[in-house]
């Protein structure tokens, strides 16, 4: 599981998101106001803390950018 959702995190920074992906072009200079990336935190905590646990850090973060 933790594969597959790290995999898929990196298809949404490839392809995607503000910073790196197709979405460039309505945020450029990028959109996360962190130094590491919402995307690239997520990756981390599921990597470290397990599937479950990391999505939900995950979320908290992306949800306190707002």
């Amino acid at each position: 599981m933790k594969k597959l959702l790290i995999l898929l995190i990196e298809f949404y920074q490839r392809f995607l998101s503000f910073d790196r992906g197709i979405l460039f072009v309505f945020a450029p200079g990028g959109a996360c106001k962190y130094n590491e990336r919402c995307s690239d935190y997520t990756k981390r905590q599921i990597a470290e803390k397990g599937s479950i646990k990391g999505v939900v850090l995950g979320v908290k973060r992306i949800l306190s950018c707002r």
